[in-house]
C-alpha cells in the first residue's frame, strides 16, 4: 500500500515513524517532510496547499491513503478537492472535509456547534470590528482573567488571556480594529475564563464509529513553571495522571459521543482526527476548543502508545469499519521534551548544525524543524527536536528524554527542564 503524509513537523515524523512499521506498507511519501521523515520514507517537494500538484503526485504514484497532518489544507478543502476529482476520489483522505474543518477554522462555528448539541463549554459572545463597542461593554460584565480568541486560524497564537480589564480592552481593540492576527481576527470570540487544569483527548472517527486515543497534556509557555510567551508546545506527557477512568467516562458520555452524534445530525461528513482541548474544572470536563487534526507535540506522545497497526486502522477509517478492528494502547508512559532555537517564539536563527543525534539510543528524536544539507542535519524552525521516551512511569520517561537531550547540540539550543512539573 502506498501512503502520502502531508506536513513537515514533529507530528508528521511521528506518524511516519509509526506507519513505516506496518507490514501493509509498500511506499511512504511525505510532502514536504523534514530530515527525520526522510529516514523512514521519501520526502516530496510539494507545498501542503498545492492541491493540483498533490493530486497529480497521488495519481502518478498510486497513493491509496493520504494523511493530512496540518490544519490549513483541511480548512482550505483538500478533502473536498480530492473527492470532486474523478482520478483521486477513491483515495482515503484521513482528515475532514471543509465544512467539518470549520470546527477548527472558526471559533464561532465551533462554539455554536457545542451550544447546539449541549456540549459543555465556556459561555461566550462573538464580535466584529463593527461591534467593537459592544465587545468592550461585554468585557465589563465578566470577571478577570479574560479569554479572547481570534475566530480564524492564527498558527496556534490567536488566543490571549489578559488578567485585567484595561489590557483586555486594549487587546480586543488591537485584534478587531488593528487586525493584530490579520484576517484571523476579523471576528473575535470572548469567553468566560474556566479555572481548572488542561488536557487533550483525541478521537479517530470514520464518520460513524470512533476510537478514543490516549490522553495527553502539553506545555505551551516558553518558560519554566509555564511562564512567558505562548509557543506551539514545549513538551507533552501521556497518559495524563489526573484523567482517571471515572473522569474519562464523563468525557466520552458528555463530549465525545455528543460531538460525533452532532456531526452526523448536522450532516457533516467528518472523517479523521478530532482533537478535543479540555479543561477539568473540579471533576467535570469542559471543551476549550476543537482541532481537526492531531496536536503537536501531543502526537509525539500519543502515537507511540498506539500498539495497533496504524495502516490497518487508517484502512478501517477509509472503509468505515473502525468498529470491526481491535485497538490496542500501551500501558507505558511516553513523554516528549522539545528542543527549540534560541529566541523562539520570537526571532531566531536557522540552519544551525545539529550534532549527537546518532548517539540517541533510549529515546526517539522526532524532528520538528529540521532539514538535510550535504549530509548534515540543520535547524529549519523554532521547534527543532521533540525528544520522546517510553517509561514505566512518567518520571522514568522524562528522565530518559532529558538524558538524551544532553547528547545533542545546536547553537543556542534551549528546552524546558520542568515538563510535567504540575503532575507530581
Amino acid at each position: 500500500m502506498n501512503i502520502l503524509i502531508l506536513g513537515s513537523g514533529g507530528r508528521e515524523h511521528a506518524l511516519s515513524w509509526k506507519i513505516a512499521q506496518s507490514p501493509l506498507l509498500s511506499n511512504l511519501f511525505i510532502a514536504p517532510g523534514n530530515a527525520g521523515t526522510s529516514q523512514v520514507g521519501k520526502n516530496i517537494d510539494l507545498s501542503v496547499s498545492d492541491f493540483e500538484g498533490i493530486a497529480d503526485f497521488c495519481v502518478s504514484n498510486s497513493i491509496e491513503i493520504m494523511v493530512v497532518g496540518p490544519e490549513v489544507p483541511l480548512v482550505e478543502g483538500i478533502h473536498d478537492f480530492f473527492e470532486a476529482n474523478q482520478k483521486t476520489k477513491h483515495i482515503h483522505v484521513i482528515g475532514p472535509k471543509k465544512l467539518g474543518a470549520q470546527l477548527e477554522g472558526s471559533k464561532k462555528f465551533s462554539k455554536e456547534f457545542m451550544q447546539k448539541h449541549d456540549i459543555p463549554t465556556a459561555k461566550y459572545q462573538a464580535f466584529t470590528p463593527d461591534t467593537l463597542q459592544e465587545g468592550l461593554t461585554f468585557l465589563e460584565t465578566l470577571s478577570p482573567p479574560f479569554v479572547l480568541k481570534a475566530d480564524g486560524l492564527a498558527a496556534g497564537k490567536g488566543v490571549v488571556i489578559p488578567d485585567n480589564l484595561k489590557d483586555a480592552k486594549l487587546e480586543l481593540t488591537e485584534m478587531l480594529a488593528n487586525s493584530k492576527f490579520g484576517a484571523a481576527s476579523q471576528e473575535v470570540v470572548i469567553e468566560e475564563f474556566l479555572d481548572g487544569i488542561e488536557l487533550s483527548v483525541f478521537v479517530l472517527t470514520d464518520g460513524t464509529n470512533y476510537k478514543v486515543l490516549p490522553t495527553a497534556k502539553d506545555y505551551k509557555r516558553i518558560g519554566e513553571g509555564d511562564k512567558g510567551l505562548n509557543t506551539g508546545g514545549m513538551g507533552a506527557v501521556s497518559p495524563v495522571p489526573f484523567a482517571d477512568e471515572e473522569f474519562l467516562k464523563k468525557v466520552e458520555e458528555r463530549i465525545v459521543k455528543p460531538s460525533i452524534d452532532g456531526l452526523k445530525k448536522d450532516e457533516i461528513d467528518f472523517v479523521g482526527f478530532l482533537f478535543i482541548g479540555l479543561m477539568k474544572v473540579g471533576d467535570d470536563p469542559f471543551v476549550i476548543e476543537y482541532n481537526v487534526r492531531m496536536g503537536d507535540p501531543e502526537t509525539e506522545v500519543v502515537i507511540p502508545r498506539i500498539e495497533s497497526d496504524l495502516v490497518e486502522v487508517f484502512q478501517a477509517v477509509g472503509n468505515k469499519t473502525l468498529d470491526k478492528i481491535e485497538f490496542k494502547i500501551s500501558e507505558k508512559s511516553v513523554c516528549t521534551v522539545m528542543a527549540v532555537s534560541g529566541g523562539y517564539p520570537e526571532r531566531y536563527e536557522k540552519s544551525k548544525e545539529i550534532t549527537g543525534l546518532d548517539a540517541i539510543t533510549e529515546s526517539i528524536p522526532f524532528h520538528a524543524g529540521t532539514k538535510s544539507s550535504d549530509g548534515k542535519v540543520l535547524t529549519s524552525g523554532g521547534r527543532v527536536i521533540a525528544m520522546s521516551s517510553f517509561g514505566d512511569t512518567k518520571k522514568e520517561a522524562l528522565e530518559k528524554s532529558y538524558a538524551s537531550l544532553l547528547k545533542i547540540n545546536f547553537d543556542k539550543m534551549y528546552y524546558r527542564t520542568d515538563i510535567g512539573f504540575d503532575l507530581e
